[in-house]
């Protein structure tokens, strides 16, 4: 468990590195001059006031020497001062953090729901076509289509759900489920055809000759083995849902990380993006960290594996 750890860990520093390296060089390629962005297209100042804020703000400094300073600050938990707003990017997310969590963690468990359901269901004959025309639907659909389509239907059309904000659970109901849908289309075809794989294994024919019943064997043995497809592919997925998570919250009109991405980017406000990259990555890290613990408790025999390895 020691080395795992450790190589976790490992994989976890790399991950962030990585994604902190390639956004900061990135954001440096950008055409334009951070200097514009702090004080306005439209301000007239000398060279010298800006010679003096590229100074205070570490500017004046070679790339390379910026780039460590950058790298010293993250560790420290530092992501810097909003080149707009003036105060700390990591103030700047934490307020913003909430709703996004919500929404990210309505669509989890929503997605969840669905895959199984569509997983479980659609393995019957009558059912099994519906079911595979609807995942096909919500897979190749876009995002903003899907939310667009919901918005239209129970909040327009039925008036159960509010339009836009984020109050209340009932708010939280489809831009969750715009997220999820996706997400769980994927999961579901993988799921379903792991059960399918899972029931042609010898232990699946032992079990029957023993007189388990079907349902009793998707239970105990058959959706443990077809999990583990699944779970990669749904922490990915979920690691990716900050993606999703800006166009669902314009289009919903929820505050949230997205909209503080949106502005960021429009605004050429680099710490902020660059803090939202990191965040990113860190989610993205937890999230594969989560899955590889998680396949450990699903498949014994990668516990049994380690210990053999360090006999």
């Amino acid at each position: 468990m020691f080395l795992f750890l450790a190589q976790s860990l490992g994989r976890f520093v790399l991950v962030i590195w990585g994604a902190a390296t390639a956004g900061f060089v990135a954001l440096r390629l950008i055409p334009g001059d951070p200097v514009d962005v702090m004080l306005g297209v439209q301000a007239r100042v000398s060279e010298s006031v800006r010679a003096q804020i590229r100074l205070e703000w570490g500017l004046d400094e070679p790339l390379i020497t910026q780039y460590f300073l950058y790298l010293g600050r993250l560790i420290q938990g530092d992501l810097g001062v909003s080149y707009q707003l003036r105060t700390p990017v990591v103030d700047v997310l934490a307020q913003q953090a909430l709703p996004t969590l919500q929404l990210a963690a309505g669509a989890i468990f929503l997605a969840t729901l669905f895959a199984l359901g569509g997983a479980l269901f659609g393995r019957g004959a009558r059912l099994k076509k519906a079911v595979s025309v609807a995942e096909l639907i919500v897979i190749s659909s876009p995002t903003y289509w899907i939310g667009l389509l919901l918005l239209a239907v129970f909040s327009l059309q039925l008036g159960w759900f509010p339009v836009t904000g984020a109050q209340g659970i009932s708010s939280l109901v489809l831009p969750s489920l715009t997220l999820a849908l996706p997400v769980a289309g994927i999961v579901s075809q993988v799921l379903r055809h792991g059960l399918d794989a899972a029931e042609g294994q010898p232990f699946a024919m032992t079990a029957r000759s023993r007189g388990v019943s079907p349902s009793a064997l998707v239970r105990r043995h058959s959706l443990r083995h077809a999990a583990m497809d699944a779970l990669t592919l749904g922490g990915y997925l979920v690691g990716s849902l900050l993606g999703g998570a800006v166009l669902v919250e314009t289009v919903f009109a929820r505050p949230g990380l997205g909209q503080v991405a949106i502005r960021a980017i429009v605004g050429r406000d680099f710490p902020v993006i660059l803090g939202i990259i990191v965040v990113g990555a860190v989610v993205f890290a937890l999230v594969n960290l989560a899955v590889d613990l998680s396949y450990r408790t699903l498949d014994p025999r990668l516990r049994r594996v380690s210990v053999e390895t360090r006999s």
